[in-house]
């Protein structure tokens, strides 16, 4: 009698969503390939296809998300590389440079940045951290909130939000268990994933979509350092934060709303440990005075890697435990800007619509809406993936720039957290039972109209003082 396989060996399961996803996806990247467009070269019409493809798949997730930024980089290079199966123009990009996104300078930033947040966790630096930090907001509630805040903010500015948000609930589930009421759990737990969003804005290696802009405009040619980004990133992180806290707060913790914390940090003193907070000490500053030294962040960000692996402060085996799908899927972003370009498809977007005639305000207002409303229902990675590519040419046509409309559009990206879906901190925050959709929904909503409509409204001087 044969014995059916064991669970852990069978092909995930496929849901409606998943199949109409892929019926969708396939049936859009036909399209391009069956007719014919007018004004758009053959290898424009393939990278349509592939682009078309991208857009269903991220939104339907028919597929997994990193999965599609695979089968993103082996389309482009089976169908508009030198190395193509079909006969391509002198114009073709050999297959390298799409190979090249897997290890672009954006994704060795982010492998440092990971690096940095493993050995936290594991040496208990981010925890200690939290409690040494949150000593001076004990008594008020809403003071309580604010630290909270503040912490999960500044941890997710080097950390990526789904590690803050997973060590701030550890600081807090003692926390919860003495609010009073089940509306000041809410808001307690609430504040924790809207700040971890909301301070992954403020560096380079705080969320993906800072790494997709910053990478496509490297590849344009411009430059900018992770000093740049936090000298425009930061001031609107803590004007969002301050108005998140407010709202959380009014609608959530009275004034009255007692808090005892009982925190003791206990920093581990071992070697590897202290090896460990000088390496990440120096790679912050080292990123942080990037214009002083000129070594570029992402070669310090090389730095922990080497250092840590070397010393066995970190086990190559523990490489393993770093969220690698989340740079693969940064990296198919990355090719399909790369792609978009190659091919002219964005110049022949672009002659689609006179973008010129509009407003810069109007552009920027629509596409940053866009990228807000994308990044609720999708991954902020994704939403980023597919709205970068084409704002450094919507740019070159409008005032707006294509420096300014591709970093607020990033960022943009970044504020979408109405639902659980939304993303990792969200989930988190849903998981813990204290926290209704309804009230996720509404701080989202607002937290995130706020910060969009800002980048909307005061952004574009900002960045035309410093870009």
């Amino acid at each position: 009698m044969r014995t059916r396989p064991s669970s852990q060996h069978r092909l995930p399961t496929f849901t409606t969503r998943n199949w109409v996803g892929l019926i969708i996806g396939v049936v859009a990247f036909c399209f391009p390939l069956v007719f014919t467009l007018p004004g758009l070269s053959t290898q424009g019409h393939r990278m349509l296809a592939i682009f078309l493809l991208a857009i269903v798949f991220w939104v339907s997730e028919a597929i997994p998300l990193v999965a599609t930024a695979m089968v993103v980089i082996l389309l482009e290079v089976l169908l508009i590389s030198t190395s193509a199966i079909l006969p391509v123009d002198e114009s073709a990009l050999p297959a390298s440079d799409y190979y090249a996104a897997l290890a672009h300078p954006v994704i060795i930033l982010f492998l440092g940045g990971f690096l940095l947040a493993y050995g936290a966790a594991k040496y208990g630096l981010d925890r200690n951290l939290a409690a040494v930090m949150l000593r001076p907001f004990q008594g008020s509630g809403r003071l309580t909130v604010l630290g909270l805040m503040l912490i999960s903010a500044l941890l997710s500015m080097f950390m990526s939000n789904t590690a803050t948000t997973a060590t701030m609930f550890a600081v807090v589930i003692p926390i919860l268990a003495v609010m009073p009421t089940a509306r000041s759990r809410a808001g307690l737990a609430l504040a924790i994933p809207v700040a971890a969003n909301i301070g992954g804005i403020g560096t380079p290696v705080g969320t993906p979509p800072n790494a997709i802009a910053i990478g496509a405009l490297a590849d344009a040619g411009i430059h900018v350092s992770f000093l740049q980004w936090m000298v425009f990133a930061v001031p609107l992180m803590l004007v969002v934060l301050a108005f998140g806290w407010w709202l959380i707060v009014t609608m959530f913790i009275p004034p009255a709303t007692p808090v005892e914390l009982h925190l003791d940090p206990d920093f581990d003193q071992s070697v590897p440990a202290r090896i460990f907070y000088i390496v990440a000490g120096l790679t912050v500053v080292l990123w942080m005075s990037e214009p002083i030294h000129g070594i570029s962040a992402s070669t310090v960000g090389l730095i922990p890697v080497a250092i840590l692996l070397a010393t066995g402060v970190v086990g190559a085996k523990e490489l393993g435990e770093l969220q690698w799908s989340v740079l693969w899927l940064v990296s198919g972003g990355i090719a399909l800007g790369v792609g978009v370009g190659a091919s002219e498809l964005d110049a022949w977007l672009l002659g689609s619509v006179n973008w010129a005639g509009l407003p810069a305000m109007v552009l920027i207002a629509a596409l940053a809406l866009l990228g807000l409303g994308m990044s609720n229902v999708i991954s902020h990675s994704a939403a980023a993936n597919l709205l970068v590519p084409l704002t450094l040419t919507l740019g070159t046509a409008s005032a707006a720039g294509s420096t300014q409309l591709t970093i607020i559009v990033a960022l943009a990206c970044s504020l979408g957290m109405a639902l659980p879906i939304s993303t990792p901190p969200n989930a988190i925050a849903y998981a813990t039972g204290e926290v209704p959709v309804k009230h996720m929904g509404q701080v989202g909503i607002l937290v995130g109209l706020f910060g969009t409509l800002l980048l909307a409204l005061a952004m574009p001087t900002v960045l035309g003082w410093l870009v």
